[in-house]
């Protein structure tokens, strides 16, 4: 299973469509959206592509009540966790979070396959020992919102854990 790893949207919603436009064209067949979406309305944006989408909040949220209404009238396409989410994908168990520091914390527990964050604008991919003596594949997806940073989103391919950073179009 192929996805599409955003973070920090920031209501930027020619890039925010661009991109998952992009990932589905290489074939991603679910979002990751790692928070600092901030209006609801933008996640609404992303309904046209008709692809899942697995969400959470950061630290610019917007109206919270509002984005858990959406998820719930999206008839199963939009899933919106909160602070953080641990969700079984493509045969992986994901862990999202917005901040890299809990990130961390969470891959190195072995309990994922994958873990993803944001917050710093800054992507980045690497792999972490994890205490089970395995590696964890670490996400920063950076801003797709390309705010104070290139526009960038994560693609990856949860069979095979490749994942690459992708510059927005």
């Amino acid at each position: 299973m192929k996805v599409c790893i955003l973070s920090d949207s920031h209501d930027h919603i020619p890039l925010l469509c661009s991109s998952v436009k992009q990932a589905k064209e290489k074939g991603a067949e679910a979002i990751l959206h790692c928070g600092d979406i901030v209006a609801p309305s933008t996640l609404g944006k992303l309904k046209p592509f008709e692809l899942p989408i697995y969400a959470i909040h950061g630290n610019n949220s917007g109206d919270m009540y509002f984005l858990s209404k959406l998820a719930h009238d999206s008839n199963g396409l939009i899933h919106y966790y909160g602070q953080d989410a641990a969700i079984s994908l493509g045969g992986r168990h994901i862990f999202l979070v917005h901040y890299p520091h809990y990130a961390r914390a969470m891959a190195v527990t072995g309990d994922y396959d994958l873990v993803c964050c944001g917050h710093t604008h800054k992507a980045k991919i690497e792999e972490i020992q994890n205490i089970k003596g395995k590696k964890t594949i670490f996400c920063n997806a950076g801003t797709v919102g390309g705010i104070a940073a290139v526009p960038t989103y994560v693609f990856g391919d949860l069979e095979t854990l490749e994942f690459s950073i992708c510059n927005v179009d």
